[in-house]
């Protein structure tokens, strides 16, 4: 599946959750906390410069396993009702420009879900950790090898079964070494991205 059809896809399922209408306030109300979920999503890295400085497109593959735990059940009565988890969740990028790089680490994050939607969970989320590369040499706005990756975005679970969930959305990510070695110009990049995730509990 080529980035563009990754990106309709994002767009069409973050964007539909404005036209549903909330569902019953018993179904929002129901007790969540605690409830444990698994996921992986994959997504094509489009470059994103936001300096001068920053002259890389960094262009690739970055997939992410995921885990989370709810944290609070359903909080609020209007559409923006939801619940606040917290997870972590592993990076691994395949970087396929300027130059061949990788990148292995992991994030951990903090995630909320609405759930005034019915099967449809539109949610925001955002992270940051250590990042293992090979940059050094290879990505002229970094001087290290050793970086962090932060990122945030938004995107939609909708729910197959009562455990299985299709998932979609798009992200801005930053690479930079937080000034630990020069140069530290930090590279940047947005990411659509599909996925799917399974209930434990």
């Amino acid at each position: 599946m080529d980035i563009h059809r990754i990106c309709a896809i994002a767009v069409l399922l973050c964007a539909g959750s404005a036209g549903l209408s909330p569902a019953s306030a018993e179904e929002s109300s129901s007790g969540i906390v605690g409830n444990q979920t698994v996921g992986v999503v994959i997504g094509g890295m489009l470059p994103l410069r936001l300096t001068e400085g920053q002259s890389s497109k960094l262009e690739g593959v970055s997939v992410h396993p995921s885990w989370q735990i709810a944290l609070t059940n359903p909080i609020g009565a209007g559409w923006w009702s939801g619940s606040f988890a917290l997870g972590v969740e592993a990076a691994f990028l395949g970087v396929a420009g300027p130059t061949g790089a990788y990148g292995i680490g992991f994030t951990p994050k903090l995630i909320y879900t609405f759930t005034s939607f019915g099967s449809l969970k539109p949610y925001i989320d955002g992270g940051g950790g250590p990042l293992w590369t090979n940059f050094n040499g290879r990505i002229p706005e970094q001087g290290s090898d050793f970086n962090f990756l932060v990122w945030g975005g938004a995107g939609a679970n909708y729910e197959l079964t009562e455990r299985w969930a299709l998932n979609a959305g798009l992200r801005f990510s930053h690479i930079s070494n937080a000034d630990t070695a020069s140069p530290n110009r930090g590279v940047n990049y947005l990411l659509p991205f599909i996925g799917v995730s399974a209930k434990l509990f």
